[in-house]
């Protein structure tokens, strides 16, 4: 059964844009999973309707920040995740775009995600995933793997103590912002709101 929100909730669309950063995947020689990955998780944590914008373009800081200012300059993009290029690598330069177009730097995301994946790899300390305030988006760095995605926007609430993932702060992050009012199915996340911020 699909949870409802609770009564007297209004249910906002939202476009979320969705940005693959590969060299390889960008010029076809193997297919993007990155993508796939996000939109599969997304479509079981949200309630809203969803309108998608997706891109995949190879690892180059011009694109990728040129990329992400359509996103949510053009196409009002109220969400963007981005998957890909986080590493130390010469060529991981998706940090680096991101806060290049951001107007304010939101690194907590980062720690989080990093503090998740600390869990599984030695070398979660190599990655350098953030999140930045443009405009009336959220845009987040997420890592290239679709199982590491899963982990860092769900977390390991199975763990003791349980270890949040960083989805539980988008939503009332997208709310300081500016942005509609993102409605989560509790059984895959549940959103954390101060009750001054809950509707009802």
């Amino acid at each position: 059964m699909t949870p409802t929100p609770e009564h007297g909730t209004s249910i906002e669309p939202v476009r979320i844009g969705l940005l693959s950063v590969s060299d390889r995947a960008s010029s076809g020689v193997y297919e993007d999973k990155g993508i796939p990955a996000l939109q599969a998780w997304l479509t079981r944590a949200l309630l809203n309707p969803v309108e998608w914008e997706t891109r995949l373009v190879p690892d180059d800081l011009p694109t990728i920040s040129a990329t992400l200012c359509e996103l949510v300059d053009e196409a009002g993009c109220h969400l963007v995740l981005t998957t890909g290029g986080t590493g130390p690598a010469p060529r991981d330069v998706t940090p680096e775009a991101t806060l290049a177009v951001a107007h304010k730097a939101l690194p907590g995301f980062g720690e989080q995600m990093r503090q998740i994946s600390l869990h599984f790899v030695p070398t979660a300390i190599l990655s350098r995933q953030t999140a930045v305030v443009r405009g009336e988006a959220l845009i987040i760095n997420l890592p290239g793997q679709p199982k590491s995605i899963a982990e860092t926007l769900e977390g390991l609430p199975r763990n003791e103590p349980p270890v949040h993932g960083i989805f539980a702060a988008v939503p009332y992050c997208v709310d300081l912002i500016g942005g509609p009012y993102l409605v989560t199915n509790d059984a895959v996340c549940a959103a954390f709101r101060p009750k001054s911020a809950q509707r009802r």
